[in-house]
């Protein structure tokens, strides 16, 4: 889960352009849970809309604001309101006179290990999308994808012209998504994974992360890199007796070689899988944090 490059060297605040259609503008917030930083896209090409438009940082706006360049914002799109990625929408809107129209707003407290993945509070969108809603511009229609499982709010967004899925968290280019109980959800997002398996697009565009040109290869490595995670899980409660085993105790075992830093949102994942395997009769809690295997 390490970048295997200086994530500083990567320019920021630059429109790189991806695709006729998509330019991408990455966010300098650089971290071990953000990878390079969040990446923000305008799509478009007389009028646009811009995805996932970031942390509330002056410069990013301004970026931004660039990248756009005068022409009108049909719409400003989230996919999830995690604080690296919509608290700027609101900033934005005011400055284009743009609509925010994507994810529903999520009130929770967020308990997990992440100081920028705490729910944005602060957002509201002029209207929220379901699975199959549509924004459209001048040449472009942006389809929502309702993927739950990072977060129970989380869309995708499919840009039907060029056959391009805009993935935020549930897909990135770098890194298997955090799944953090309670909204985030392991049995969610593996169903997540399966519709998105089952759709043809070409080419993802993640807000962390490089473009993935083989997608439906991914998404399977993915979903195979939970089962084993899964597995792991289950031998590791095999080795605890009556009085279980602790997910701290598990942790270290099973993410050897892994950043410490990255251990506490391990361990949520790790919960999340927990809490599948009882609801699918094959795990048992002690306590929040000691499981044992249920009984037969």
């Amino acid at each position: 889960m390490n970048p295997p490059f200086d994530m500083a060297s990567l320019p920021t605040g630059e429109a790189m352009r991806l695709s006729p259609l998509v330019a991408r503008v990455l966010a300098p917030n650089p971290s071990p849970f953000t990878y390079t930083g969040t990446q923000s896209y305008v799509v478009g090409r007389e009028d646009v809309a811009v995805i996932d438009p970031g942390p509330a940082e002056d410069a990013h706006l301004d970026a931004l604001i660039a990248a756009v360049g005068g022409r009108p914002v049909r719409a400003i799109v989230c996919t999830h309101t995690h604080r690296d990625h919509s608290p700027a929408a609101v900033l934005l809107a005011e400055r284009m006179k743009a609509p925010i129209i994507g994810c529903a707003p999520l009130m929770l407290e967020d308990d997990g290990p992440r100081a920028d993945a705490a729910f944005d509070a602060g957002y509201q969108p002029d209207d929220a999308m379901t699975d199959g809603a549509l924004i459209a511009g001048d040449g472009w229609t942006i389809e929502a994808v309702a993927t739950p499982g990072h977060t129970s709010n989380h869309l995708c967004y499919a840009l039907r012209e060029e056959g391009a899925l805009f993935t935020g968290d549930h897909v990135m280019g770098w890194s298997t998504s955090i799944v953090s109980p309670p909204d985030g959800d392991m049995a969610e997002y593996m169903r997540s994974m399966q519709k998105l398996l089952e759709r043809d697009d070409a080419v993802y565009y993640p807000a962390h992360g490089e473009a993935v040109e083989s997608p439906q290869r991914l998404v399977r490595g993915m979903m195979g890199h939970r089962k084993h995670r899964e597995g792991q899980i289950l031998r590791q409660l095999g080795k605890g007796d009556e009085a279980g085993r602790s997910i701290a105790d598990m942790v270290p075992e099973m993410y050897k070689g892994t950043d410490v830093r990255l251990h506490p949102a391990a361990a949520r994942s790790v919960l999340a899988h927990l809490l599948d395997l009882e609801q699918r009769g094959l795990a048992h809690h002690i306590s929040a944090d000691v499981w044992r295997v249920a009984p037969r």
